[in-house]
This record gives C-alpha cells, sequence and structure tokens, in this order.
C-alpha cells in the first residue's frame, strides 16, 4: 500500500482505540469493536458510532466493491482477456519432459561477450541509481546520432527520443498519446497479437488489413484494400517489418505505396515497429564475400527502409524498437521511441507517471553496446554482418526439418520466426484433440500445436492468434493450418527439431499422406473490423 496508506491505516486504528474507550454503549457480541473490520461491518447488531470507524467501514466496502465490480480490462480486451497463448504453451513446454520449445522468440543463448562486458561495467562503474526519466543521456546520444544517419536529418537527443521499458511499452505510450475513444487502426494481419490488446486498452478500435499468401508462399499487401480500410475515424497504421510472425520485410517499393496512400490520408499516422530491422536473412543464392583483410561480408537481398526516411513521412512517423532481438538481451527491457518533437513530448510528459525511468545500467551499458556492433565480430565486417549470417543458417536448417515433417513453410526474409501450414498433418490428429480445442472455442490449429507438443515433444504457436475471428473462417475454408515456429534456438535445439520432424515425415509416409500439396490464396476478401464480438 505504500508509506503514506500505512500511516493513515496506522492513525485510523488509534482513533478507533480511543473512540473504543470511551463508548458508553457496548456493543453486543456479534457487533463488538474488537472483531476485524470485515466481521464488523457484516454483522447485524452493534452501535455504528460515527467517525473513524464508519470511514473505515466505507473504505472496507470499497474494497468488497472492487472484488465484485465490473472488470473494465476485461471488458476492452474481449475473448482475449485472460491467459495467452504465450502463457499457455511456455507452461505446457515446462511441464513437458525434453521437449523442444520453438514456441516463445527468445533467443536460448548468452549475449555477446562485449555486451555482457558492457553490462559488468555499466554497474561497477556506479550506474545503479535513477537516470534521466526521457533516457540516459550516453544513451539518447548514441541513438540521436545513429537514427540521423537512418533518417538522413538531424534528430534531437532530448527532445524527439524517449527510452522505455522494453519496445512494447514505447508502442504503448505510442498509441496512448495518439488516440482518442474510438479512434481506427489497421493492423496488418497477421499481425503480433500484442497490438491488438494494446489498441484496445488505449481506447481505440482495430481494423485488419489482411496480407495475402500466393501459391509461391510468399505474402503481400494489397494497396487497394489498404486504402479501402481507411476512414474518417483512422488514426494509426501499426507497421511492422521485419514482420511478426511471417518474416516478411517490406521492400522500398511497398513502402512508397504505403506512403503515397497515406499522403492522401494526413490524419493517419504510422507507428513502425523495427524491433527485427537487423535481422534480414539473406536467400539461399547468396554468396558471402572476403575482403582484403579476410572479413567476411554478407549483404541481404532486401535492407531495412526506415518508412520515417521517406519524403514527408517523418512528420508522421513515430519509430519504436529496442536492443532485446539484436544482442540476445530480451530481459534487459530497454526499448525506445522516435519521432517529432511535438509528438515525442506527449510521450515524455507520459514517462514519470509510469515509471521513473528505464534500468540505469542497462541503458549506459547499450550506448557503449551500439558502438561495438559496428567493429568486426567473429571475422564479419560487423557484429550486424554475423547476425544474418547465424540467423540464415538457422532458418536453412529448421525449414528443411519442416518440410521432411509434411509442413509447408512460407517465405519470410526476416526476423527469427517461419510461419508454415500444418494442413497436411491434420488426418494424423486424434480427434480428441480437435474435440478439446473445439470446446474451448478454439480452432484447429491449437489442436495440432498440443498434438505436436504431447506426442512429439516440439512446442509451437498456434497461428489463430495472429488472425481476426473472420480471417480464420476464412483460413479454414481455404483449408490452411497454419502455426508459428521460432528458430532463435541453438543448433543442437534445432537438430533435436529436426530428428522429431523427421519422426512426422515418417507417420505421414505409413499413412500414404506425404506427397506434395500445393498452396491457394489466403485471406483474399477486403479489411474486416476486428470486433469484440469476434475477439
Amino acid at each position: 500500500f505504500g508509506v503514506v496508506s500505512l500511516i493513515s491505516l496506522c492513525l485510523a486504528s488509534w482513533n478507533i482505540s480511543r473512540q473504543q474507550r470511551s463508548l458508553e454503549v457496548i456493543a453486543p457480541a456479534a457487533g463488538d469493536w474488537r472483531q476485524s473490520p470485515s466481521q464488523r461491518c457484516r454483522s447485524e447488531g452493534g452501535l455504528l458510532p460515527r467517525g473513524p470507524i464508519q470511514r473505515l467501514q466505507r473504505q472496507y466496502r470499497c474494497h468488497n466493491s472492487l472484488e465484485s465490480a465490473a472488470n473494465p480490462v476485461g471488458e476492452r480486451l474481449g475473448k482475449r482477456a485472460g491467459e495467452t497463448v504465450w502463457m499457455e504453451f511456455g507452461r505446457l513446454a515446462k511441464t513437458l519432459p525434453d521437449s523442444v520449445n520453438l514456441g516463445q522468440g527468445y533467443p536460448d543463448w548468452d549475449p555477446p561477450e562485449f555486451v555482457r562486458q558492457s553490462a559488468s561495467e555499466a554497474i561497477s562503474l556506479g550506474y545503479n541509481q535513477y537516470t534521466r526519466t526521457q533516457g540516459h543521456p550516453d544513451l539518447v546520444q548514441v541513438l540521436a546520432a545513429r537514427y540521423s544517419s537512418h533518417f538522413n536529418r538531424q534528430v534531437d537527443p532530448n527532445s524527439e527520443i524517449a527510452v522505455t521499458v522494453g519496445c512494447s511499452q514505447a508502442l504503448y505510450l505510442a498509441l496512448t498519446a495518439l488516440l482518442q475513444p474510438q479512434d481506427e487502426v489497421l493492423l496488418i494481419e497477421p499481425f503480433f497479437d500484442l497490438y491488438l490488446g494494446q489498441v484496445k486498452l488505449a481506447g481505440g478500435k482495430p481494423v485488419s488489413v489482411p496480407l495475402s499468401l500466393n501459391e509461391e508462399g510468399k505474402w503481400n499487401l494489397d494497396l487497394q484494400k489498404l486504402e479501402s480500410a481507411i476512414t474518417p475515424r483512422t488514426k494509426a497504421l501499426i507497421l511492422n517489418t521485419p514482420h511478426n510472425p511471417t518474416g516478411k520485410v517490406f521492400s522500398l517499393e511497398e513502402m512508397e505505396g504505403i506512403a503515397a496512400v497515406l499522403r492522401r490520408h494526413p490524419q493517419v499516422s504510422v507507428i513502425s515497429d523495427e524491433v527485427y530491422k537487423y535481422i534480414i536473412n539473406t536467400r539461399d543464392d547468396e554468396q558471402k564475400t572476403e575482403t582484403a583483410n579476410g572479413l567476411h561480408v554478407a549483404s541481404p537481398p532486401k535492407q531495412h527502409v526506415h518508412f520515417a526516411s521517406l519524403p514527408g513521412m517523418w512528420e508522421r512517423t513515430v519509430t519504436c524498437s529496442s536492443a532485446g532481438k539484436t544482442f540476445s538481451i530480451t530481459g534487459w527491457q530497454v526499448g525506445w521511441l522516435v519521432g517529432p518533437r511535438d509528438f515525442v513530448s506527449r510521450v515524455h510528459d507520459l514517462l514519470p507517471h509510469v515509471q521513473f525511468c528505464a534500468p540505469t545500467p542497462m541503458q549506459h551499458a547499450l550506448a557503449q553496446v551500439l558502438a561495438d556492433a559496428d567493429k568486426p565480430f567473429n571475422e564479419f565486417d560487423t557484429y550486424y554482418a554475423w547476425l544474418r549470417d547465424m540467423y540464415q543458417a538457422k532458418r536453412r536448417l529448421l525449414v528443411s526439418g519442416l518440410e521432411r515433417g509434411g509442413f509447408e513453410p512460407t517465405n519470410g526474409e526476416g526476423g527469427f520466426f517461419v510461419m508454415a501450414d500444418a494442413k497436411r498433418l491434420l488426418p494424423l490428429v486424434p480427434q480428441s484433440y480437435l474435440d478439446e480445442a473445439a470446446a474451448r472455442d478454439k480452432a484447429r490449429d491449437f489442436a495440432v500445436c498440443r498434438w505436436l507438443a504431447e506426442e512429439y515433444g516440439i512446442v509451437t504457436i498456434p497461428g489463430s492468434p495472429f488472425f481476426s475471428s473472420e480471417a480464420m473462417e476464412q483460413l479454414e475454408k481455404a483449408d490452411r493450418c497454419l502455426v508459428r515456429l521460432a528458430f532463435c534456438k541453438r543448433d543442437e535445439v534445432l537438430h533435436h527439431a529436426c530428428e522429431r520432424l523427421g519422426k512426422l515425415g515418417d507417420a505421414l509416409a505409413a499413412a500414404g499422406l506425404d506427397e506434395t500439396v500445393g498452396g491457394s490464396s489466403l485471406l483474399d476478401s477486403g479489411s474486416v473490423v476486428v470486433s469484440e464480438q469476434t475477439l
């Protein structure tokens, strides 16, 4: 309750004791003032004197009313309230012996030595107390220099950057600073389910704009559908590239197309989620080159495009990112947002009412980490080049295992997730799993994922939490059953997963189900308004 509340309770208790001693009429046993306040409030007899006792009674009744009051969080989140898919399958991974967890997206290895060393030095140097609420001075200076280069404009470290507790908080504060009640926010579907909950909690109304999935497994955005989803109430578009869960990297041409649409709708701002921007996977046909000094240079076929760098987009874009995915430090929880001064000032106003500051030692360490990452690392010209090469190999390994196990992986060029179609496995799934999912009002992908976990020890994430209910109906009509898998795991873990996927392939072959099945179009309808009833 805090010191102030404790003092208030002590004063109330002292006043009650004084008033007890001064009472001339003694209450019946059922209403004895030596009973607890809860017993006293429930008693039918006894004297109800005025003063501190009545105030305490009213306080207690308020506590009771909190227990029975309507739940505004549940009302806002709708069917997404309560246990999340991450909680359910994270718990499942812990309870199953020898399971291979490809569900949650966090690396299962320690960060590089230069990252750990920076954290240790920050603590040793005494950066252990509060720092500037809007961002540690050393970190915002480094971020300003980097984003000035990214955006080809000068970014002010003190007025155009805010440091937050992870990128998730940066996203939520951006929405809170932007939205009025019932403002609409466009979500490119499938979407990271966090967006849906945050839009609702910030008072907004999510509207989905579907990606299409062609026969080659490539995800595409229809700009006409994007524009048709915009209404006078549309306030923002959340743009995520590289995209979670698909791994799609929006090209410069696609970004320019989005910008062209938004120029016709000046009321729409962009919240650009760029946490995976340094994890752009090179393709199999790309060759690494070796420089004269023996360093490997691996340039990806697609480069990350900062939406705010496009002509006229800085003024209407807030860029959100973090270091967790890039440096395998998801527990550090240091994120940031970068944007126009007028907008960032709103976030600066919010920050003191949310927390005093993001962790000081982690912020100080990160300022040094960002500088060190541009230096040669493990025979590559930079840490970032090594990172791309490492994740390319891991993705290739997992995709080969998925294909052997009967999955149809979709194309992904960035991030560390694979979205794969498990429809060929459905005939192998016992009816009991499908019945259980239906009884919980879950799609059949939940049945497939629980079956994979419990029967094969492979923990994955169902695709349905990334889609609206309307989109899931279209998925099932198209005979799709999508699941998401993370390949940010040690090679031995991925090899173990591939061995188990091989057993799935054997089971398909034994059942005569190992023939190749072609893809089909996905989510070809227009935008879908995501409602409380459907979610």
